[in-house]
């Protein structure tokens, strides 16, 4: 897939949260549109997966860290052919498949459920090293949230991954610099956080997260890394793609009302008939 064919799915996955999120009158749109290129390179470009056999031995392995975030990656699952799309009109429905935060037991294409912020990278670096000690091929990828780094048990995790030289696992910090109090530096600052990642013996690659050049570089670079994992912080913008969202941290656990939706909408619409020029 090219870059312009990958900006237009990033834009129908952001279109698929927003509606998403405004059937189910509640969630989380920040964060979910800032990491929707990342999610969506991911899963039209970067892994070794397959729709049809969601659980095959071989695949990649990906871990939504930020678990509230789901909206993307169930966006990005139906798009990519894991269920139909009408699932996502019911999402946090009592009994539905698609519930707040990803669940690997109701929903095909999830590798890992999430829940509590900073275990999901446990998860990741432990499927990582159950690929080394099988010694198979697969690689696994985790998305963080820059205020999730807050957290402990991510530093554990990430001074095991560093120790045992995982260079099959990629961590990827969506820096949107926002979390549900505000700014993540006057809540509790992680930064520098690159530099936090050289600490633990990662290879760091900063890059703009909305840059499908720089997004495709930094994952071709995060496969020639030996003998270390790789560390890739996305300098993303909270909200992107819809107007009053962008960079605004009270978006980062509240559903759009009809009209906020219809503005929403039309914002991304705009966006694809500019794409749809190139």
């Amino acid at each position: 897939m090219d870059k312009l064919q990958l900006q237009k799915t990033a834009n129908e996955v952001r279109k698929n949260i927003v509606t998403s999120l405004h059937a189910a009158k509640c969630g989380h749109p920040g964060g979910s549109l800032s990491a929707a290129d990342i999610m969506t390179y991911l899963y039209f470009q970067e892994m070794n997966i397959d729709p049809e056999n969601p659980k095959k031995e071989d695949r990649d392995r990906f871990v939504l860290s930020k678990g509230h975030v789901a909206p993307a990656l169930y966006s990005t699952l139906a798009l990519r052919g894991y269920f139909p799309q009408e699932e996502l009109l019911k999402l946090r429905k009592t009994g539905a498949m698609l519930q707040g935060h990803p669940d690997m037991k109701g929903t095909p294409g999830v590798d890992m459920s999430a829940g509590s912020l900073g275990q999901g990278i446990s998860v990741a670096v432990g499927m990582a090293l159950s690929g080394k000690l099988s010694d198979e091929s697969y690689r696994v990828y985790t998305i963080l949230g820059d205020g999730e780094i807050q957290e402990g048990q991510v530093w554990e995790a990430a001074m095991f991954a560093g120790h045992k030289k995982l260079d099959n696992l990629v961590v990827i910090v969506d820096n949107n610099g926002l979390q549900i109090d505000g700014n993540i530096e006057d809540v509790c600052s992680p930064y520098p956080i690159a530099d936090k990642f050289k600490a633990f013996n990662f290879h760091v690659i900063k890059i703009d997260g909305h840059d499908f050049d720089a997004i495709e570089a930094a994952f071709k670079e995060a496969r020639d890394v030996k003998g270390m994992p790789t560390a890739i912080i996305a300098k993303t913008v909270k909200g992107k793609g819809v107007s009053f969202m962008e960079n605004q941290a009270s978006w980062h656990g509240a559903a759009p009302n009809d009209e906020q939706y219809a503005i929403a909408m039309a914002d991304l619409e705009k966006v694809g008939e500019a794409l749809c020029q190139k």
